[in-house]
């Protein structure tokens, strides 16, 4: 993929991301409108702020996969330690990943996973963890392609 550049994201790219984001907020809340967030009116506002402030972060990566100077992807990961509710030790976690519905299935995903790995090891991160929509098939085979096995399921509840 000559053409895809992996790199790390800086505050020019966060309107590329709010929107990006927005569209993984809206994906979600389709698969399932009670369990994942609704996509409100400023959501990539929001979200471009969020991930704004985690730029800086020593324990977080935040990459953009860009094609031509076009944002087409990003993935935002962070090192978690030890996290006696999940049972589990240190780890990278990936947070979000998300392509661009026109830049999907030419690779780009798996580029930002793989350059998601070797930024997490490279922090010290012992494995990679990660959560993925129940519907959301396409990511369950990408993930499986990069080397993930499956070892919690999330079941969801509604108590109203």
């Amino acid at each position: 993929m000559p053409d895809i550049k992996i790199r790390r994201a800086g505050k020019n790219d966060l309107a590329a991301i709010g929107q990006l984001g927005a569209s993984l907020v809206a994906e979600h809340h389709a698969f399932d409108a009670q369990r994942f967030l609704a996509p409100l009116p400023d959501i990539e506002q929001r979200y471009a702020e969020f991930i704004g402030r985690q730029l800086d972060k020593t324990d977080v990566v935040v990459l953009v996969a860009e094609r031509d100077g076009s944002v087409l992807g990003y993935t935002y990961a962070g090192l978690e330690g030890p996290d006696f509710m999940a049972l589990r030790g240190p780890a990278g976690a990936i947070y979000d990943i998300i392509v661009d519905e026109r830049a999907r299935r030419q690779g780009v995903a798996s580029a930002l996973l793989e350059a998601a790995f070797a930024a997490l090891s490279a922090k010290g991160a012992p494995r990679v963890v990660l959560s993925t929509a129940q519907k959301n098939g396409s990511a369950q085979s990408l993930f499986e392609r990069a080397g993930f096995r499956r070892t919690m399921i999330e079941m969801t509840r509604e108590l109203d």
